[in-house]
């Protein structure tokens, strides 16, 4: 065989072996991609993404989109071949894998975090709305969750209003373990809660919940530590003055909290809060309405320029990596709170887009 024939014939082999290698070897790396956006203001699924009731609402118009990220999943493993592709395109992202499932965490417990952090930005974006238009709502102690096998299983149980400590008034969730570790190790705890089941048909029904009795629990002692406990985490719950829905599918995380505040504020307020614009963003928020950062971001905003966005709210902390990578003809505008945001869309809705405040690289 002639030598160049040879020579050619071997870097063909090599380059289909290390073809083959491409696609047979794991690394790991997982993508991320940009997903779907959702207005806040409209229908998904055929259903209003918000709907509220028992309180004045108003038209709106234009868009408040939440904006969302693809991601492979926990049991998935990228070849090199993937890899080598999502970090050449412009609209992926490769990291390693241990940066969205941290601790071996599989697919299961990822899904189940999402949904909870979900179900919580949903809360919090309530309160958040509520509290940037100066209306009241209400907040009570109670039993987050309960620890399997401890004395509090079976007696108290997640969603239990808790009124009273051996007869003392629970106002803050840290007052439920002061008061218990105020008894030895083996004595018991008079709990007066609402049960959650009670709780909850009250608050449908627009009544304030009645005291649902006593429960009394046996405290054991804490693990290497001399101190009562009875196996309950306590936090807080809310409850608001007329009805709010928020229905989404197939959705998780934290990062929709400021998207959905904003939808409730445009609802229940005179006038479109965009001025009918198009406008997409992302956030997490807490319930005094403090706007926090996401993952993702590049992502986002490809996604939310795809669909149509020409603004988007972007938390302050996400702003040098949005500013390295804002696609053509989307304006970023950075944002810390709720109410950094409505001034913000008003001045969308006003024309006066100079006076936005920008995100910038450093």
């Amino acid at each position: 065989m002639p030598r160049r024939t040879a020579t050619l014939l071997a870097a063909t082999l090599s380059l289909i072996a290390l073809l083959c290698a491409g696609v047979l070897i794991p690394v790991p790396y997982s993508e991320m991609s940009p997903g779907p956006t959702v207005n806040t203001l409209g229908d998904s699924g055929g259903e209003p993404v918000l709907s509220i009731s028992g309180h004045e609402t108003y038209p709106t118009s234009g868009h408040l989109n939440m904006t969302t990220v693809r991601v492979t999943g926990a049991e998935y493993r990228m070849n090199l071949a993937e890899a080598v592709a999502g970090w050449l395109s412009r609209d992926s992202v490769v990291v390693p894998h241990d940066t969205l499932y941290p601790d071996g965490k599989t697919e299961e417990q990822s899904t189940q975090e999402n949904a909870e952090e979900f179900s919580q930005s949903q809360e919090s974006a309530r309160v958040a709305a509520l509290r940037q238009l100066g209306l009241p709502v209400a907040t009570r102690v109670v039993v987050s969750s309960v620890q399997k096998g401890s004395p509090a299983e079976g007696l108290l149980h997640a969603g239990d209003v808790i009124k009273e400590v051996d007869g003392v008034p629970v106002r803050e969730p840290k007052d439920v373990a002061a008061f218990v570790s105020k008894r030895k190790p083996g004595a018991p705890v008079d709990f007066t809660i609402v049960p959650a089941k009670d709780a909850a048909a009250a608050e449908k029904a627009g009544r304030e919940p009645t005291t649902g009795g006593k429960v009394t629990v046996t405290t054991r002692r804490a693990d290497e530590e001399d101190r009562a406990i009875v196996g309950i985490q306590a936090g807080t719950d809310h409850t608001f003055p007329f009805r709010i829905d928020i229905r989404l599918e197939d959705v998780g995380g934290p990062s929709a909290g400021l998207m959905f505040a904003l939808g409730i504020v445009d609802k229940l307020t005179p006038g479109a809060l965009t001025g009918g614009r198009f406008v997409a963003g992302t956030g997490t928020i807490d319930e005094n309405g403090k706007v926090g950062p996401i993952g993702g971001i590049e992502m986002k905003l490809v996604g939310a320029r795809e669909a149509g966005a020409a603004y988007f709210l972007t938390p302050a902390a996400n702003c040098p990596a949005a500013a390295e990578r804002t696609p053509e003809g989307l304006t970023l505008i950075k944002v810390e709170t709720i109410a950094d945001a409505v001034k913000s869309l008003d001045k969308v809705r006003e024309g006066d887009t100079a006076a936005l405040p920008a995100c910038s690289r450093g």
